[in-house]
């Protein structure tokens, strides 16, 4: 019998040093994370608690927030239509976003993964990440010069009869978003296609399971986690969105980011301001974490 099987046999007769062996691993557990939680709580639990105090601030007549007088006016300016109204057009922009992504990041995920080469494959995933090497303002101006009017993009629809300048349209502000956040897509996929066991997918098709068969009920299923992950990384900051409205949509396509940033600006309401961000990003939170635990239940 070797060393560490003695030292195991005695910690599994002793309880006690079984049990100090548990608390030591605990605090060596909670030292490798304590990073992570002074991280959170600086740069999401305080700014989101700071949030959560001014929602319910009054105002002055020159719109100065203060913290006194508290109430509920804030929240009660949720039930408002035109609230409805751009909720609804951005949770529509944010789910129709992430579909697209997942109908074109999947398969060319896939097809990276399993059917390119190895030299092939590389340059594919750089090509994946070039637009992470430059700046995302810088970027949307980019499609804001090709949506113009005197834009390639708009000289092409008008030759062909189909559309027309396309800037500060609802289509443009999606053509940004797709843009913008289909690598948020791929990468995940790719990671989670690329570490599947091939093997249970042969054994699929010797159990005579067609080649559609065995991508429903092997592939898929194990790729969910990349499904999960990609849909989460994209559809959240769809919904968040405010540079890419802001500039290929204008004041004709107002969403949630650019409506909380104008509550803090010109409206000059940032009771209300915050009253809106902290019911979205709980609302975000808890579906997320929703989405997580459903999907872990699944696999």
């Amino acid at each position: 019998m070797t060393l560490l099987d003695e030292k195991a046999t005695v910690e599994a007769v002793n309880p006690e040093l079984e049990a100090r062996s548990v608390r030591a691993e605990a605090r060596r557990g909670l030292l490798h994370a304590l990073p992570a939680y002074v991280y959170l709580i600086v740069f999401f639990a305080l700014p989101l608690a700071i949030v959560f105090v001014f929602s319910f601030a009054s105002r002055t007549s020159t719109g100065r927030p203060v913290l006194g007088g508290w109430n509920l006016d804030g929240y009660a300016r949720l039930a408002e239509p035109v609230i409805r109204t751009i909720a609804g057009r951005s949770l529509w922009l944010a789910a129709l976003n992430t579909a697209i992504c997942l109908l074109i990041g999947y398969p060319f995920a896939y097809w990276i993964a399993t059917r390119a080469k190895a030299s092939t494959r590389n340059l594919l995933l750089v090509l994946v990440l070039i637009p992470f090497w430059s700046n995302f303002l810088v970027r949307t101006y980019a499609w804001r010069v090709l949506l113009d009017s005197d834009g390639p993009v708009t000289r092409v629809g008008e030759v062909t009869g189909l559309w027309g300048s396309m800037l500060f349209t609802q289509p443009a502000v999606f053509i940004g978003l797709l843009y913008g956040y289909l690598p948020f897509m791929v990468l995940p996929l790719y990671a989670a296609i690329e570490r599947l066991d091939w093997s249970l997918v042969e054994a699929a098709r010797d159990l005579y399971a067609t080649r559609w068969e065995a991508f429903r009920k092997v592939t898929l299923p194990l790729s969910k986690p990349g499904v999960i992950a990609g849909s989460i990384l994209v559809f959240i900051p769809s919904l968040g969105a405010y540079v890419t409205p802001d500039i290929l949509g204008g004041a004709k396509t107002t969403l949630l980011g650019n409506y909380i940033v104008t509550q803090f600006t010109s409206g000059r309401n940032w009771p209300f301001g915050a009253a809106l961000s902290f019911v979205i990003l709980t609302a975000m939170l808890l579906a997320t974490i929703a989405y997580f635990r459903s999907g872990a239940k699944t696999l």
